[in-house]
């Protein structure tokens, strides 16, 4: 019988979330299963899984999110609150709103007699002002030490209120040192609560597709575009989806992501508890990975020749602007910062317009990273890899040693240093499939025409770090491995 997955991602073998070498050592190290998990004796922020968890549902029709925490746990939210906003106009809504969030606001008198009263205090007015359909209660880590019983709790009050589904997410943040497993842990409570292993007939042709909320409406319509070539309705969740869209879950006749980190684990709890195949692929950024994204999907609903002769009236269609894009950036050094998934689907990007790939940051490497970096190494003379949850620190001290041309990825720190750099975390504008390839291209060689903006930013900001750490070892604080 198989053993129900926990939802932190350490809990499987072979994942590292702490490594700091080059591309070679990390393939050997790997591939004998020496690579194992170390620690830093010093840690400069970690991205928290609960943020994760709250941010792939946010965007939710009919629904409230209840954080029992302390204010500051939702502080990072606003990113994806802004990727709502922003969503909401690009798919023509004229009355912009904010997610309804509240917070129960756990203080130390919670923490000493318990912070359970509050919660139900928060769900009461959630029903009372917005008669939700849906009420996701988020665990913290504040909640989680103090032992409230949010299972419970939510149990007793969707018994009160029965109009509403009152779902409660584990997601506290000392679980896991794995960001991703936040997503994880919302899709574990949707499968528990909203779905409830019920089976349900079979609609021909229904794809899941599943998205976090980084991918832009125009990767959204890409990868729809790309999906009614072959014959698919797409049923595209959690972003931008409702209660609806979610009951038709299990009568998809296959399942993909958009982000293989985003719902990978989930896609393979949908073919265990109700046969849905899915497509483990990888993320669609470039030609190849494209290439792979699309074959992958395609072979799961039996299409294979049809997405073959698609492929080639597509490569037709765009290698003569690919060509144009890679005189202007040939030869160009680049360094990659971003999710697991965009991490590598960026460097394999890369190759498309001829550049150098020197470095790449990545918060976890597994078996799906080790194939990824096989083929990279194949392409480019050993690069480093900082296998890091956030550490800027570390991230600043590589860009400043390997002085690359440009800076793909989160791009905060590395702007800083007057680098021209180029998001590829853009929940704004494209950046996937056949179309996103052009205009990612694009958008990184305009950049590197005009790096004004970075190089006055440079002039005038100072960064946290003294000139000597910039002559250290950057991994000098990885131990343990």
């Amino acid at each position: 019988m198989a053993v129900q997955y926990s939802g932190v991602r350490e809990s499987k073998e072979g994942r590292v979330n702490d490594f700091g070498g080059s591309s070679a050592e990390a393939q050997e190290k790997f591939a004998g299963k020496c690579l194992k998990r170390a620690d830093r004796t010093f840690s400069q922020g970690l991205q928290c899984q609960q943020i994760n968890s709250m941010a792939c549902l946010m965007s939710l029709e009919d629904s409230v999110f209840i954080s029992h925490s302390p204010q500051g746990c939702v502080g990072c939210t606003i990113m994806a609150v802004d990727m709502y906003r922003v969503g909401q106009a690009h798919r023509g809504v004229k009355e912009i709103k904010n997610p309804r969030i509240i917070v129960t606001n756990l203080d130390q008198k919670s923490v000493v007699f318990g912070g359970e009263q509050k919660l139900r205090e928060s769900v009461q007015k959630a029903v009372e002002r917005y008669n939700p359909k849906m009420i996701f209660v988020y665990s913290s880590c504040a909640s989680g030490i103090i032992g409230d019983d949010i299972d419970t709790i939510c149990a007793t009050l969707e018994d009160e209120h029965p109009g509403s589904t009152i779902i409660p997410i584990h997601c506290e943040g000392f679980k896991s040192k794995i960001c991703a497993s936040g997503f994880d842990a919302a899709f574990i409570a949707i499968n528990k609560y909203i779905l409830k292993k019920e089976k349900k007939p079979t609609v021909p042709n229904l794809v899941n597709l599943f998205a976090p909320t980084t991918v832009s409406y125009a990767d959204q319509k890409e990868m729809e575009r790309m999906l009614s070539l072959i014959g698919a309705e797409v049923n595209y969740i959690p972003f931008y989806s409702s209660l609806e869209k979610i009951k038709r879950i299990p009568q998809a006749v296959a399942s993909t992501s958009i982000c293989k980190v985003f719902a990978d684990e989930f896609m393979k709890t949908l073919e265990e508890d109700y046969g849905i195949p899915y497509s483990h692929t990888v993320m669609p950024i470039g030609i190849r990975n494209t290439d792979k994204w699309y074959r992958g999907i395609a072979k799961v609903i039996g299409k294979e020749k049809e997405v073959e002769e698609i492929i080639a009236r597509e490569h037709e269609r765009i290698e003569p602007l690919v060509a144009k894009i890679r005189a202007r950036l040939e030869g160009k050094r680049v360094f990659i910062c971003g999710g697991t998934g965009r991490s590598f689907a960026a460097a394999a990007l890369i190759d498309d317009f001829g550049m150098k790939l020197v470095g790449l940051e990545t918060p976890t490497y597994d078996d799906d990273a080790q194939v990824d970096v096989e083929y990279l190494n194949g392409i480019h003379k050993d690069f480093v890899i900082d296998v890091a949850n956030m550490q800027p620190f570390e991230q600043v001290n590589l860009v400043k040693k390997l002085k690359p041309d440009a800076f793909i990825g989160v791009p905060e720190w590395a702007a800083k240093l007057g680098i021209p750099t180029t998001h590829v975390l853009d929940g704004k504008r494209p950046t996937m499939g056949y179309d996103g390839l052009l205009y990612l291209g694009n958008k990184i060689a305009d950049q590197l025409s005009n790096p004004g903006f970075n190089k006055k930013l440079a002039a005038h900001v100072k960064l946290p770090y003294r000139e000597s750490w910039y002559e250290e070892d950057a991994f000098k604080y990885i131990v343990g491995e």
